[in-house]
């Protein structure tokens, strides 16, 4: 028997336990306020049907970084687990494995990052599609989002998807000053059409100084569509 390779086993379990033990597990209480059934998704966690007032209670260890919480509208799913919706598409799959389509209302965050923070924000970088709050639920973080205005109804013409939802401008018209595929650009009279309804809401891409929200690692949370 090799005492070394037993005390590397060793060594890696611990390691293992340490690192469980040192992360943070986040709860998401996603709760279906809507008129109408959502299929919730989430990257990282898949997705579920949600009918009206129905929640889904979702955990995430951390650290994790660029995770959403979005909603899909008018799906039609399969006994295969595959379908279509007219917003928030993830590649057909009930279980997203990545994200959605524009456009779609999302609830960005990263957990466990810098000084064991929580970083959390609603954007509507990708368009709106469903009103929706974030908002802390524990850990004496009590500062919350939303955004509830009805930005399909007054959505500009040249931005209306085909099912009558708002997408940003980047999803129409791909150019840098929208998109900031350089990484660097500034509001437009798109991106303040957004700001002037949902204030506290990502408006375009470098939308940061107003629009992100922290709590301390551990944070329990909750995503409620039409609030």
């Amino acid at each position: 028997m090799n005492p070394f390779k037993n005390l590397s086993i060793l060594f890696f379990y611990f390691l293992v336990t340490l690192f469980i033990a040192l992360a943070h597990a986040a709860r998401f209480d996603i709760t279906n306020n809507c008129n109408f059934t959502i299929w919730a998704a989430a990257s990282p966690g898949g997705g579920r049907e949600i009918n009206k007032g129905g929640t889904w209670t979702l955990e995430v260890v951390g650290p994790t970084t660029g995770g959403r919480i979005w909603a899909r509208t008018n799906c039609n799913f399969y006994g295969s687990g595959r379908g279509t919706c007219a917003t928030g598409d993830c590649d057909g799959l009930l279980q997203c494995q990545d994200y959605g389509t524009p456009p779609n209302t999302l609830a960005e965050f990263a957990l466990n990052q810098y000084q064991n923070l929580d970083y959390i924000d609603i954007s509507l970088v990708d368009g709106f599609n469903v009103p929706m709050d974030f908002s802390p639920t524990s850990n004496g973080c009590t500062r919350g989002i939303r955004c509830t205005a009805d930005i399909n109804g007054q959505c500009p013409a040249e931005l209306k998807s085909s099912s009558d939802y708002c997408n940003n401008p980047c999803t129409v018209f791909r150019m840098d000053e929208y998109c900031c595929y350089s990484g660097s650009c500034g509001p437009t009279n798109y991106s303040k059409f957004f700001k002037n309804l949902c204030p506290d809401a990502y408006s375009y891409p470098k939308d940061n100084a107003t629009s992100t929200i922290t709590c301390n690692g551990g944070t329990n949370y909750k995503v409620v569509f039409c609030p």
